[in-house]
């Protein structure tokens, strides 16, 4: 449906195939006119006295109105780089045949194929923007043009980086306009000079791109170090945090051991303390019962007493409860609406009006839910405890413990005294405990009274509240005429003071404007006066170029004839040589073949004059002519080989006689250690025995 291929169209359009006439009825039929010309042609056939007469064409009328049929399309640019959605399907114009003055209708194609763009389209299916076509004048570029290469995605829409290679480009064309001219030869220096430096500029330019992306790079790369710091810091503070986690189970798992051994020495030593004499009191079996709180009803689970036991008797054990089969025939029995609940969606509350503003209500409702979430953010602020230290802990110093009270049995003197002790505690204790109730109402006094305020019951205490009350809203009224006449006074201030600010802006702009369009017409001049100076040297420079061009032809002109001059003798010095040569080789062409027939009639009466005996001294004189010379050959050569046998056998004889000396000499050495040997063996044995 949004295809922009050329061979799979969006849509294409067809001649439907049903032909309304039926297929029995004849459709030759062509008119009296092509019956008429089908008859005279057959006469012309059978009769070769009757002349056909000649057909004459309407006028085809090119310049008028028939002038579009002879248009093809133009030649499109940069076809290439176009979108293949917007370039229409060109049609290739056939040769102009003319019909047949008779012919009503022309002949239909039973199919089109056309290019479409269309105007309506979405964003989630929109492709490149249309470019429409355009044709180039002769004889001009552009600038336009040059800007081909960028297409939708790669370039364009244009950036930072496309307008500065764009500028870069219009420079660039720019200075190639300044250049001199190859044909001015004066002018090579200074363009080289020109090049040099511009290729300069474009090695600074282009080591300053590769300086930028070495500086991305680097800022890549320190990101990722970065970041593999943080990962690395990450992993080891989780690893920390697990020790650290593991250390504190273990502490607290301790410390929740002391503690429950603590709790019950504190038990046991409480105990003793309820029976200081060690006396056996029995059981009082209707305290224990009267007491809801006595073992009989709650008994404890340190003492062997389990107040679950047997409890799985109580378990409900049911085959719809425990079994997968159970629970799916239960499902199946309830009804849709449980299984399948349908929930309806509450409506929205209209919190705004038919005007688009916010109900009073809705403002309320919001103001308060800020004021809440302001409160329960300021309470959560001020409960937040002290975090403890992530990896260290300061490990506090255990007081020393008390001895052990020994109860020792005493007289009933000391008893008395111990009893007295015993009641002074109780009244410090009761002491303390009344001091802490008077320092903290002290504290808590003002949320006191904030309680007396809010739940007053006596008439008194209502009037004076009531009279504290009239005393605050008036003071507030006070309070808010004098804001309200502060702020009447500052608004009249910033009013006078706005005043004076806008005048005194408005001037200073129009004087800025005043001195930027001074500047601009002195920069204007300057420029003009610059123009007329740059004109006058160009011109002076064209005269110059021109006479210079004179000389330059004229030297060119005086070179080319004394080349002309130069190139007719060379030829025809070159025709006279190669006649001479090719009559000297004609000649000796001749002689050679003249002196051959004479050779060769002599040799074939030689040898019809030759008899046995000289056939036998010509064979003999080439045999001794092929055998001697190979003979004379090997008797050198074993001359050769006899004079360097004496050499070789004195040489032979040096290197033998060494070797022989040497081998007896190794030989001897041989014999003289196994001598020693043997004897230090039978010292050996001597001193064994």
């Amino acid at each position: 449906m949004f295809s922009s291929l050329i061979h799979y169209p969006r849509y294409s359009v067809y001649w439907s195939k049903a032909d309304p006439v039926p297929s029995f009825i004849s459709q030759d039929w062509k008119g009296h006119e092509e019956r008429h010309k089908e008859a005279l042609r057959k006469l012309a056939v059978t009769d070769t006295s009757f002349q056909m007469p000649k057909e004459v064409y309407e006028d085809p009328d090119v310049t008028g109105k028939n002038r579009y049929k002879y248009f093809e399309r133009p030649f499109l640019p940069f076809y290439q780089q176009m979108p293949f959605n917007v370039v229409f399907a060109s049609t290739r114009a056939e040769p102009y045949t003319f019909p047949p003055p008779s012919t009503k209708y022309l002949p239909i194609p039973s199919k089109y194929t056309v290019g479409t763009q269309t105007d309506y389209r979405d964003a989630e299916v929109q492709t490149d923007p249309y470019s429409p076509e355009y044709i180039v004048c002769q004889d001009s570029i552009p600038e336009l043009l040059t800007l081909a290469t960028l297409t939708w995605g790669r370039g364009l829409p244009a950036g930072q980086a496309e307008v500065e290679m764009i500028e870069r480009a219009r420079e660039k064309r720019a200075w190639e306009a300044t250049l001199p001219p190859l044909s001015d030869t004066s002018q090579f220096e200074k363009r080289r000079r020109m090049m040099n430096a511009m290729e300069r500029k474009e090695w600074a330019f282009r080591e300053q791109e590769i300086e930028k992306l070495q500086e991305i790079r680097l800022e890549v790369l320190k990101e990722l170090l970065k970041k593999r710091d943080e990962n690395q810091n990450e992993v080891n503070m989780a690893c920390l945090n697990a020790q650290w986690s593991k250390l504190q189970e273990v502490k607290e798992a301790k410390l929740a051991q002391i503690h429950r051994t603590h709790v019950s020495a504190i038990r046991k030593l409480l105990g003793k303390g309820k029976n200081i004499e060690g006396k056996l009191e029995r059981r009082n079996i209707i305290k224990d019962y009267s007491d809801y709180a006595s073992q009989v009803y709650g008994p404890l689970s340190r003492l062997g007493r389990f107040t679950d036991n047997n409890s799985e008797d109580f378990v409900v054990k049911n085959h719809y409860l425990n079994t997968y089969e159970g629970l799916v025939e239960l499902e199946s029995c309830l009804p849709e609406f449980v299984t399948q609940p349908r929930i309806r969606p509450p409506k929205p509350k209209v919190t705004t009006t038919k005007d688009g503003f916010l109900k009073r209500a809705a403002r309320m409702d919001h103001e308060l839910a800020e004021v809440h979430k302001a409160l329960l953010e300021k309470k959560n602020k001020g409960l937040e405890a002290k975090k403890p230290m992530r990896f260290l802990q300061r490990k506090p110093i255990p007081q020393p413990r008390l001895p052990t009270p020994t109860l020792e049995l005493s007289s009933n003197e000391e008893e008395d005294i111990e009893m007295a002790v015993i009641y002074l505690q109780k009244l410090l204790r009761g002491r303390v405990v009344q001091n802490m109730m008077f320092e903290g109402k002290e504290k808590r006094l003002e949320l006191i009274q904030e309680l007396r305020t809010s739940h007053a019951l006596q008439e008194e205490d209502r009037l004076v509240k009531k009279a504290e009350k009239q005393v605050t809203l008036a003071l507030q009224r006070q309070r808010n005429l004098h804001e309200h006449k502060v702020s009447l006074v500052e608004n009249h201030l910033a009013g006078l003071e706005g005043w004076v600010l806008a005048d005194m802006f408005d001037f200073l702009s129009k004087e800025l404007v005043r001195l930027q369009e001074e500047r601009r017409v002195h920069a204007l001049a300057m420029l003009a006066e610059r123009q007329r100076r740059m004109r006058e040297a160009e011109e002076s420079g064209r005269r110059q170029v021109e006479e210079r061009r004179l000389q330059e032809e004229d030297q060119i002109f005086k070179e080319v004839i004394k080349v002309h001059q130069s190139t007719v003798t060379s030829y025809l010095e070159d025709i006279i040589l190669n006649t001479e040569e090719n009559t000297a080789e004609e000649q000796a062409r001749a002689e050679i073949e003249k002196m051959a027939e004479e050779i060769n009639d002599i040799a074939y009466e030689m040898e019809s004059r030759r008899t046995q005996l000289q056939s036998e001294e010509i064979v003999a004189e080439l045999v001794y002519s092929f055998l001697i010379p190979e003979l004379q050959k090997d008797f050198v050569k074993e001359k050769v080989r006899n004079a360097q046998q004496k050499h070789i056998l004195a040489a032979h004889q040096v290197i033998h006689r060494h070797t022989e000396d040497m081998l007896e000499k190794h030989s001897v050495e041989q014999q003289q250690a196994s001598d020693t040997e043997l004897l230090e063996g039978e010292t050996e044995n001597e001193q064994n025995s």
